[in-house]
């Protein structure tokens, strides 16, 4: 593994040896957080049958804007031929007041993998904040030798447009979303691949609380999706997801990211 360039406030702490042959790379905000004006770039870069993990040190805080000043995080990354990379990072926690934008494009080579998570909260709620930030928008576009195999735009303005409206989120507070993708996969080990998420989707769902569904992309992917209205079981269910889409891309099991104390 190697660090082409850092700069505050990001910072790779360590990379940690796996026993499948991968490197495990911690990413830490130095800052506590994001700030309003933060303008944060991240590019990863994973080499022909190279395998690598990168996870965060905690949760990602949005913090209130001031002056106006947005804030925003523009994340770009390579995959190439035959590598696997697993995206595992912790849950985005817009704070009360905070603006922000989030831009992630994937490109995956020929045979390369991805595995990846997102979780959204809807804020600080021990500290009463529930759908106070004014704004944040997720714009994730993942491309293979296909071409675009998803281009998603996801907005949230809670002051503008309210939230629990059952065309948005309903009695919903926290989203989360799974990818596993694998360029050149046959469609039909894919709509296989939704079947058996679709499986852990329906056991893990109950509505009120908990809701997940799956589905095939239009080639090389499938993607779950989750709305809850609560973060308790969301991790354990999203590395139930992974767990069963690595056994059956890969062939190999699901190894936890080691998390730094």
């Amino acid at each position: 593994m190697r660090v082409g360039d850092q700069q505050p406030p990001w910072r790779v702490v360590r990379a940690f040896p796996q026993d499948n042959g991968a490197a495990l790379v911690h990413l830490h905000n130095v800052s506590g957080g994001v700030l309003s004006g933060d303008d944060l770039h991240l590019q990863i870069e994973v080499g022909p049958w190279a395998r690598a993990q990168v996870t965060s040190t905690g949760a990602t805080r949005l913090y209130r804007h001031r002056n106006g000043a947005a804030s925003q995080q523009t994340t770009s990354i390579f995959v190439a031929e035959g590598g696997l990379l697993e995206y595992l990072p912790d849950a985005v926690i817009p704070f009360a007041g905070s603006r922000h934008l989030q831009q992630t494009r994937i490109v995956l080579a020929g045979g390369a993998t991805l595995f990846a998570w997102e979780i959204i909260a809807p804020g600080r709620q021990a500290m009463g904040e529930r759908f106070l930030f004014d704004s944040l928008r997720l714009h994730t576009r993942i491309e293979t030798p296909h071409g675009p195999v998803l281009i998603e735009e996801f907005l949230l303005q809670p002051r503008a447009r309210v939230l629990d409206s059952s065309a948005r989120l309903g009695s919903y507070t926290h989203t989360a979303t799974f990818y596993a993708v694998q360029a050149g996969r046959p469609g039909t080990d894919l709509r296989e691949l939704e079947r058996k998420l679709g499986e852990i989707a329906v056991q893990e769902s109950r509505p009120g609380c908990t809701i997940w569904g799956t589905s095939a992309l239009a080639s090389d992917g499938v993607i779950v999706k989750g709305l809850s209205t609560t973060a308790h079981s969301l991790s354990a269910t999203l590395a139930g997801f992974w767990a069963m889409a690595k056994i059956f891309l890969t062939g190999e099991e699901a190894v936890p990211p080691r998390k730094l104390k």
